[in-house]
């Protein structure tokens, strides 16, 4: 598959071919998209990973014009009940077969439980704690663009490295931001640094003010945002009003996405590091797919959570091809696991045995304003790190499925 076919399947999105496709079912195949649509984190996935699942459907057809594949979509607003309970009637009513986004991670934990029980699939994108691939790792799941071990390896160690050496975090109150805090927690320390403190804060929270107050007394060098989408723009936003940074203090995102870049300007945000694992402007397939993205989303240009929904769909299609039937979930995951990963965004990398797809990750910096060419051209890339470097060792994970590996 090469770039050229994005932009050529854009006005192609009638995912049902009339003829049957090559895998044992009758209903063909059938891609649930559970995510944010409403809510703090609908900018970063959203309607966008909708797109981008319906994108992903779109280009396979070139290749596999027999196919029948339908997308479906559902707002879990973040609550992991919500999600269950949608998990539950797709999977045993509606006939979906795989589900993918799950923004939060208490929800992508909730239904990758779900699908394990069910024997379906969960394609993990939007969500980041590194439990996916520890203790609630599962046959029938794979954690696909990012988790808070590879941003804490990422961000933490840098900013460390760099003089950041003491720390205090303002922690979202769910899984996500404790796993965040306590991997974060974990480089900073092995670095050399200290954690004099954290606090926790609702999810989601608009006013920051006393979380704040408390990170600015602690003294600390470094504010650890463990958090994402709205609640570190807010952040900080409010930090500026209360002059932290000019105090001497820093803010460490450690979870920016575009999205939120965008949101802050570049006047507010210039010069935060962050980790990602993909930038739109750093290939021209990347482009291709921002070009596209940008037409059919009001302007936006894709997240790296985007660009995972678009690469864990493509592979799951493969997967099903190859073994001619999407029925036996666990086989599935096993399968998409057994063949080397290779997409037009993320290009070649692998998926892990306890479920935790390799790829390179990126440290970038915010531009100055003065450094913009244009809309959203706001990073630049400060270092690389590989993926070998980036996930945690699979042997410190916990994973029950390689508990004897």
């Amino acid at each position: 598959m090469r770039s050229r076919g994005l932009i050529a399947g854009l006005m192609s999105i009638g995912l049902a071919a009339t003829s049957a496709h090559a895998v044992d079912t009758s209903e063909g195949i059938k891609i649930g998209v559970l995510t944010d649509l409403s809510g703090t984190y609908s900018d970063l996935s959203g309607a966008g990973s909708v797109w981008s699942a319906k994108q992903a459907v779109a280009d396979y057809l070139k290749d596999h014009p027999g196919a029948k594949i339908e997308v479906v979509q559902a707002d879990h607003q973040n609550k992991p009940d919500i999600a269950a309970n949608t998990a539950r009637q797709w999977f045993d009513t509606d006939g979906v077969d795989v589900i993918v986004d799950l923004v939060t991670s208490s929800t992508a934990i909730a239904v990758v439980n779900i699908a394990k029980e069910k024997n379906k699939v969960a394609l993990v994108s939007g969500a980041g704690s590194s439990d996916l691939t520890g203790k609630s790792c599962t046959p029938n799941s794979i954690h696909w663009t990012y988790d808070t071990y590879a941003l804490a390896t990422g961000t933490g160690s840098a900013v460390v490295k760099t003089g950041g050496d003491s720390w205090f975090f303002l922690t979202a109150d769910y899984a996500f931001g404790q796993a965040l805090e306590r991997d974060t927690s974990a480089v900073v320390l092995k670095n050399g640094g200290k954690v004099l403190g954290s606090v926790k804060h609702p999810f989601p929270a608009q006013d920051f003010s006393s979380f704040l107050l408390q990170a600015q007394a602690s003294k600390a060098k470094v504010i650890g945002l463990a958090n994402a989408g709205a609640d570190t723009t807010n952040a900080i936003k409010q930090a500026s009003e209360f002059g932290i940074v000019q105090g001497g203090q820093s803010l460490a995102g450690l979870l920016v996405f575009l999205s939120d870049v965008h949101a802050l300007g570049l006047k507010t945000a210039q010069g935060l590091v962050f980790t990602e694992s993909w930038y739109w402007d750093t290939s021209d397939a990347n482009r291709a797919f921002a070009k596209a993205f940008s037409a059919a989303n009001n302007g936006k240009y894709p997240t790296m959570v985007h660009a995972g929904v678009y690469s864990s769909v493509i592979h799951y299609l493969k997967a099903v091809d190859a073994l001619k039937s999407d029925t036996d979930g666990a086989a599935v995951v096993a399968k998409m696991k057994e063949l080397p990963t290779d997409d037009v965004l993320y290009g070649k990398g692998t998926v892990r045995a306890d479920g935790r797809k390799l790829h390179d990750m990126y440290l970038f910096e915010v531009k100055k304003p003065e450094e913009s060419k244009g809309p959203y051209d706001y990073y630049k890339v400060r270092a690389t790190i590989p993926a070998a470097d980036a996930f945690r060792p699979l042997a410190e994970g916990n994973c029950p499925l390689t508990a004897a590996k």
